[in-house]
């Protein structure tokens, strides 16, 4: 299984995780209804309102504890999700009691709700925890990881996983520091999904040229620090198998944040696609008479962590073919650009069939821009942390393009803005980003000068 589809499970995972978060909750609160009641009233409409919210508040509330359960303990898991349930079910009780409306609810019911909803949150925790180890015994969901340090960071290590055999990581190799292993050539063979580095502080030295040679890599680097680091470094950190690690490399696209982009994308492509359907048809016949060839144009590029896809546009140019391993750039008065094609690219009316590629799942609304596969093999040696583009799904807009890094880039210091600014929106990622870009695009479009 590629690490690509094993990071769209994940998150299709913790959704579903969080979703029996939710039904727990209600059953807890329904059962405990019925207790107090023992079925002679029904539940109003005020007492179905304030289980869904108190449901909702909860799951995503668990949503964040979710987060440091991969490689975690079942104890470990419950005991988080209790203390979560008990601190809900405290700031609904404060809620109450602030808008003068606990009297309204039965105590008795508020307060069998906080032991039916443990009960039923503990079994819906379980139930989760042997489906997840089921699966990952069957090979779902599995993340190979390479190892690399001291030899005695790393036994540590070892030991946690093999204690946690069904948390899903595999150590496909240890590396050891020295060892005259070539670390970079070993992540483009195996293309692990993980890189985990264990270095004692007085080999601390190493570690700028591991991460250096590791630059180009798309899989999520984790630091293993000494204690003394914890108040030096000061990155992202992660739970896994108990272990505090350093993020230093890792796609912002994990758990409910997946499930909040995907449902962006496919919202947005579909009333895209329904509503320009007119546009579409009127395009595409005007890309048939104009000259001939297909309508759609479809080129090779890399898309998250670095799998190669078909990205769909309308053919703007005639029929030509280009020197093997060579992509040359559309420039002003480019001979090859037909006149409906020059007015498509000027108004990237020509990207509107990636829409497709977004409902197909090999692309986004937003994010960095695909590259020719060429320019891929030409920029990622000379631009740091280029690679870093493909730790999430590419996009029809960007950060960079609404900023004006759009069009021809001919230029080094061109290539290098785009992907600097390709960074922050990694690093600043949300929802709300997206939904700004998406609005501004259409104003970049018109301003930009920049597209032939």
């Amino acid at each position: 299984m590629s690490s690509f589809s094993v990071r769209k499970s994940s998150s299709a995972t913790g959704f579903m995780v969080q979703l029996l978060d939710f039904l727990a909750v209600c059953l807890g609160g329904w059962i405990s209804f019925q207790i107090r009641f023992s079925g002679i009233q029904e539940i109003r409409p005020n007492e179905k309102l304030l289980i869904l919210v108190t449901a909702l508040f909860a799951a995503l509330l668990f949503g964040k504890l979710y987060r440091m359960w991969p490689g975690g303990s079942l104890v470990s898991m419950v005991g988080r999700v209790t203390v979560g349930w008990l601190a809900t079910w405290v700031l609904l009780i404060v809620l109450l009691a602030l808008t003068k409306s606990a009297e309204t609810y039965s105590r008795i019911w508020l307060v069998t709700w906080l032991a039916a909803g443990t009960m039923t949150l503990w079994i819906a925790r379980v139930i989760s925890f042997l489906a997840m180890a089921r699966m990952r015994r069957a090979g779902y969901q599995h993340k190979t990881v390479i190892l690399y340090g001291d030899a005695h960071v790393l036994e540590t290590v070892k030991q946690r996983i093999e204690n946690s055999t069904w948390s899903g990581f595999d150590i496909v190799r240890t590396v050891l520091r020295g060892d005259g292993t070539n670390l970079k050539k070993l992540d483009e063979e195996l293309k692990p999904d993980e890189i985990w580095i264990g270095l004692s502080i007085s080999n601390q030295s190493n570690l700028e040229e591991v991460l250096h040679s590791l630059r180009h890599s798309v899989a999520n680097i984790r630091l293993l620090p000494d204690i003394m680091m914890y108040q030096i470094l000061n990155h992202g950190m992660s739970i896994t198998v108990g272990i505090p690690m350093v993020d230093i490399s890792v796609s912002p696209m994990f758990g409910g944040r997946t499930v909040a982009k995907a449902l962006v994308d496919y919202t947005v492509a579909a009333i895209a696609l329904v509503l320009l359907s007119p546009v579409l048809l009127v395009i595409a016949i005007a890309v048939k008479v104009s000259s001939p060839g297909p309508v759609l144009f479809s080129q090779k590029r890399l898309g998250w962590n670095d799998e190669e896809i078909w990205v769909y546009k309308f053919r703007s140019m005639y029929l030509h073919q280009d020197a093997p391993d060579t992509v040359t750039q559309a420039k002003r008065a480019d001979a090859r650009i037909t006149k409906v094609g020059g007015f498509l690219r000027r108004t990237s009316l020509d990207e509107l069939p990636q829409f497709i590629n977004v409902l197909q799942g090999k692309m986004s609304v937003v994010g960095p821009r695909p590259h020719a596969l060429q320019h891929n093999r030409d920029y990622v040696k000379l631009i740091p942390k280029y690679a870093l583009r493909h730790k999430v799904k590419p996009g029809i807009t960007g950060w960079a393009q609404i900023c004006g890094y759009r069009g021809e880039t001919d230029t080094l210091d061109k290539m290098e803005g785009r992907v600097k600014h390709d960074i922050y929106y990694l690093e600043h990622w949300s929802v709300w980003l997206d939904l700004k870009i998406i609005a501004l695009t259409p104003f970049a479009t018109i301003q930009n000068k920049n597209v032939y």
